[in-house]
């Protein structure tokens, strides 16, 4: 599979104050004029403009950078120089906003010559502000604006709102501090960067409070650590160890995942994790990636740890001339890719540096489109379903920096689109989001607290073939190039594991729980009686521990229930003479009385049927 985003984009769907990419068109389209109906995109880069405010009149000597909205509020970047700033701070500057909000007032703009505005920001030892300016006058701007609201007056295109009173009184908050280099550079000074939440009333500012505490609540680091699942450690930074009960997880989704590819015609196939830079530079990466993949040098040539699997599936398909009649050709594998991903953007099992994806890459016929976009659509239906989760689907199209023939492009999307049509699927677009090579599908899930997160890719290539020279005898005898689609419908098992874990907060179905019932003995001698059922049970084909520990009962049970996992059966002077089990499911307070047999057969079934 293409990688998605091997480079950062720092900026993107940003509204910012002269930030690099200039994304306050975006903003400026969406903004309603209308005095009492302004766009909370406007409010929230309103509220980061009173925030640089609040921070000049409390430190006078910070130097601001840039300030944009970002999804959920804002955020400025800032050096405090020698200065500390400290989460206690924060309320300082909270308090100066509120305040500044209800003194109602406006934002007035106002320009300067380029010239004029590099010596005004020098002369205020604004050496960020001046900085931007002088990339300005070198792409031809003549002109710079500025936005005063009270004794402020910051740099920026704008727009604001036009008087603070449309801000209302507890709708926002500052989060938190993070450090963030100057233009997202490792090489430039680390600013500190404060993150301040905002929303149109404060009943939604609360809601949203208390779903970032759900969230903290679902942390899969946490999780991880508490259930015994994976671990990160600093010597291995960006890199995941994945504990006994983590590899139940991680094989029982690749068991789904090989049982759907297996059933859906997929060929199973493995490739190495290196090669010669050459095969990068005949496929493009070398060009576009080599800063982001893992180099070193061997026997006086370059190597590289593969960032992603694609020329190698193209190697195989290269050994032998192949012909119309073999396509489709469907390669799948468990592909182990390396990505240098720079140390502040890693996160847990979200952002690391080997992602395993449970990679495909189909060699087909122009013709052959629609037929194995609908299978791959098919098969991800059947993914997530088993997960109990429903995909979304977004259509990107061709954007501009594409390569290749528009005819091909139009036909591609207009082969993607009657494919999502005849499937009844409800899509968005997503314009000019398409990769340079081809147009996709992208999926994304929602999790239990209703945030998105995109997983699976289909993606058409008509370039990395030809670059490699790849053909078929057609039946005509001619010479064809065949079609590349590159599909990944987890996405990459670390990434979804984390997704599942936050998901279901810990507390897995059935089928993937590490562990699916735990037996509690009361005392010593109810050892034996629970080491035989556990026997029985295992020889079931269910995953079972049994908590023999010399400690209380209720310890024993608290640490179950902590553990969360589906069945617990407590072991007693009771249970062991009793013709039936004694059942506590997951969540509840009460036991059940159930026959072994009937019980073995429920939970067969909530296995097979993959339910909670």
């Amino acid at each position: 599979m293409e990688p998605r985003d091997i480079k950062s984009r720092p900026g993107r769907n940003s509204f910012d104050c002269f930030c690099e990419e200039g994304t306050f068109f975006k903003l400026i389209n969406n903004l309603n004029h209308m005095k009492n109906e302004v766009s909370i995109e406007v409010k929230r880069h309103s509220l980061s403009h009173l925030l640089a405010a609040a921070v000049k009149e409390l430190r006078p000597n910070a130097k601001l950078a840039i300030g944009p909205a970002i999804d959920t509020g804002f955020y400025y970047d800032i050096d405090f120089g020698e200065e500390k700033i400290s989460d206690e701070d924060l309320k300082e500057i909270e308090k100066k906003m509120a305040h500044f909000v209800k003194q109602n007032l406006t934002f007035e703009r106002s320009e300067l010559s380029i010239d004029a505005g590099i010596k005004k920001a020098e002369s205020e030892d604004e050496i960020y502000k001046a900085e931007l300016i002088r990339d300005l006058k070198a792409q031809g701007e003549k002109i710079v604006s500025y936005y005063t609201v009270g004794k402020f007056t910051d740099l920026c295109r704008g727009p604001h709102v036009e008087n603070t009173n449309q801000i209302k009184p507890g709708s926002f908050k500052l989060d938190k501090l993070a450090g963030a280099y100057w233009r997202g550079d490792e090489k430039n000074k680390m600013l500190t960067r404060i993150y301040g939440l905002a929303f149109d009333t404060k009943e939604e500012l609360a809601e949203h409070l208390k779903m970032l505490a759900e969230a903290e609540k679902r942390d899969h680091k946490k999780l991880g650590r508490e259930l015994d699942l994976f671990s990160f450690h600093s010597e291995a930074p960006g890199f995941v160890f994945w504990h006994e009960k983590g590899m139940i997880l991680w094989n029982e989704l690749e068991k789904l995942g090989k049982s759907l590819r297996q059933k859906y015609g997929y060929r199973e196939i493995k490739t190495p994790q290196m090669a010669k830079n050459s095969l990068w530079i005949t496929s493009g990466h070398w060009d576009h990636y080599k800063e982001d993949m893992f180099v070193f040098e061997v026997d006086k040539e370059i190597y590289c740890l593969k960032p992603m699997d694609c020329p190698f599936n193209i190697k195989i398909y290269q050994t032998r001339q192949r012909s119309y009649r073999e396509l489709p050709i469907r390669y799948t594998e468990i592909g182990r890719v390396f990505r240098n991903e720079k140390s502040g953007q890693l996160n847990g099992l979200f952002r690391v540096r080997e992602i395993s994806q449970d990679d495909s890459h189909l060699f087909i016929t122009e013709n052959q489109i629609k037929q194995e976009i609908s299978g791959l659509l098919d098969m991800i239906f059947e993914y997530y379903r088993d997960l109990g989760i429903t995909p979304e689907f977004f259509l990107s199209t061709r954007p501009d920096d594409f390569m290749g023939e528009i005819t091909t492009w139009d036909k591609a999307e207009k082969d993607l689109r009657e494919v999502l049509k005849e499937k009844n699927i409800t899509y968005q677009l997503k314009e000019k989001d398409g990769a340079f090579y081809g147009p996709k599908i992208d999926v994304n899930i929602k999790d239990a607290l209703k945030r998105s997160w995109q997983v699976a890719t289909i993606q058409l290539d008509f370039q990395l073939p030809g670059r490699f020279n790849c053909e078929y005898i057609d039946a005509d005898g001619s010479h064809k190039t065949p079609v590349m689609v590159h599909a990944a419908v987890f996405g990459s098992f670390e990434r979804m594991t984390g997704i599942l874990t936050e998901h279901y907060a810990g507390a897995f179905p059935v089928w993937l729980s590490p562990v699916q019932i735990k037996i509690v003995s009361v005392a010593e001698n109810h050892i034996p009686t629970c080491r035989r059922l556990a026997a029985e049970l295992e020889a079931a084909g269910f995953r079972v521990e049994s908590d023999e520990a010399n400690e209380t009962v209720g310890n024993k049970i608290r640490k179950a229930v902590a553990e969360k996992i589906p069945y617990m059966l407590v072991i007693g002077d009771k249970e062991m003479n009793a013709p039936v089990l004694s059942v506590r499911d997951r969540g509840a307070q009460e036991t059940r009385a159930i026959s072994q047999a009937d019980f073995i057969a429920e939970v067969r079934g909530k296995i097979k049927n993959r339910l909670g």
